[in-house]
């Protein structure tokens, strides 16, 4: 895909997202004095209660918060908090649209993106569907506004809708896997970030999140030789490995390399994705990766351990992505004071070892979810750690 095509949807997504009122504002500060501004102390006290509410993950809680923020005075501020996301996912789609005459936005929500893809391609048709009314009649109220007539709004799940028509290309960002606290499913051990291919954790982590009976619909939305683009909250392993075998197991394939997108909700970051563009006839297909992402974690070089270090309560080595396990892995020396490995309440086997190496002391942590975090201390300072792995070990 040629950049400067990227940069042309780019440009044009900022003004379209000026035309819903969206805002870019960098910092908590600006975005909370300008909500305050906004809102009501009663429309906050409600949006706190919604909030609460959608978390239990009743549907009908779910439809409940989206209503409330459809709202005309509430929509611009609450949706400025994504306005990084609309950014990072809307091009994308749009410079992929290509030949696609038919498109489908599953979880359109209120239409933002919807509107967009629609008004960059007036010579194609689009259907967003949402199951929240109160978003539905937004969209539609929008399109309108914006002379869009390639564009049609339904409130339908996608779970239930009648399968009535089949589209070139379905989009469905943060709409597969509803159940955003589920950890996913575990690895064989806390050693390893391999998962066991077991049917049964297969069918109930589909059945938990929803995304079982929604690829289900979409695998017989699609035309032959279409496409599906996926976005998920599923950057962790434990989720991704379930997710991505559930669309093999559908007969997706990858159409392209997968793409790690990091994006700020205003100052915090968030690592969703991968972002998915699939197709279902298996033509110059990619292999699914289950394994960890590529991580920021330091490099590990046993020498440097014996150098001294700037800050002396500083760490020699702290590592807390994936490669940490690589790095202790690679603790030949290693002496084991004190180790537990226990099984958690929310059923990760969970790993703890406090020992020594000619350079220090180290702790290193691990579980079946996919933490790893390892520290290297010098050897006055091995106390320091020891208090550590006894908090740690105590913890419920």
């Amino acid at each position: 895909m040629p950049s400067d095509r990227g940069d042309e949807e780019r440009t044009a997504l900022e003004a379209h997202l000026a035309r819903w009122g969206l805002r870019h504002v960098l910092s908590d500060a600006d975005y909370f004095a300008w909500q305050r501004k906004t809102l009501s102390a009663a429309d906050l006290n409600q949006l706190n209660r919604q909030v609460e509410r959608k978390r239990s993950g009743d549907p009908r809680d779910e439809i409940a918060f989206y209503d409330l923020t459809a709202q005309p005075h509430i929509l611009p501020v609450l949706y400025s908090q994504r306005y990084e996301y609309y950014c990072g996912i809307g091009w994308r789609v749009a410079a992929r649209i290509n030949s696609a005459n038919t498109v489908l936005d599953v979880g359109c929500g209120v239409g933002i993106l919807t509107t967009f893809y629609a008004r960059r391609y007036p010579e194609k048709q689009f259907v967003g569907i949402d199951r929240s009314p109160a978003s539905i009649a937004a969209a539609r109220q929008q399109a309108e506004r914006l002379g869009l007539t390639n564009v049609c709004f339904h409130c339908e799940d996608v779970e239930t809708a009648p399968q009535a028509a089949s589209y070139d290309l379905i989009v469905a960002t943060h709409a597969l896997v509803q159940a955003e606290q589920d950890p996913g499913i575990p690895s064989r051990s806390w050693q390893t970030f391999e998962r066991a291919r077991d049917s049964r954790l297969q069918a109930d982590f589909e059945q938990r999140t929803g995304v079982g009976v929604r690829l289900d619909r979409l695998t017989g939305l699609l035309s032959p030789g279409g496409r599906c683009i996926a976005f998920e909250k599923t950057r962790q392993l434990a989720r991704r490995v379930p997710f991505q075998r559930a669309l093999a197991a559908r007969g997706w394939q990858l159409a392209e390399q997968p793409e790690l997108i990091r994006y700020r909700l205003v100052e915090e970051v968030a690592d969703d994705g991968p972002f998915y563009v699939m197709q279902n006839d298996g033509e110059g297909s990619r292999a699914w990766d289950e394994s960890p992402d590529p991580d920021e974690g330091q490099p590990f070089d046993a020498g440097a351990l014996h150098g001294r270090p700037r800050d002396p309560d500083a760490p020699l080595y702290e590592n807390h992505w994936p490669s940490a396990q690589q790095a202790w892995e690679r603790l030949v020396d290693r002496t084991v004071m004190n180790e537990c490995t226990r099984q958690e309440a929310d059923g990760r086997q969970f790993h703890v070892e406090l020992g020594t190496i000619s350079a220090g002391a180290y702790l290193y942590c691990a579980n079946t979810f996919d933490q790893r975090q390892l520290v290297i201390v010098a050897p006055a300072r091995v106390a320091v750690l020891e208090g550590y792995y006894q908090e740690i070990v105590a913890a419920p």
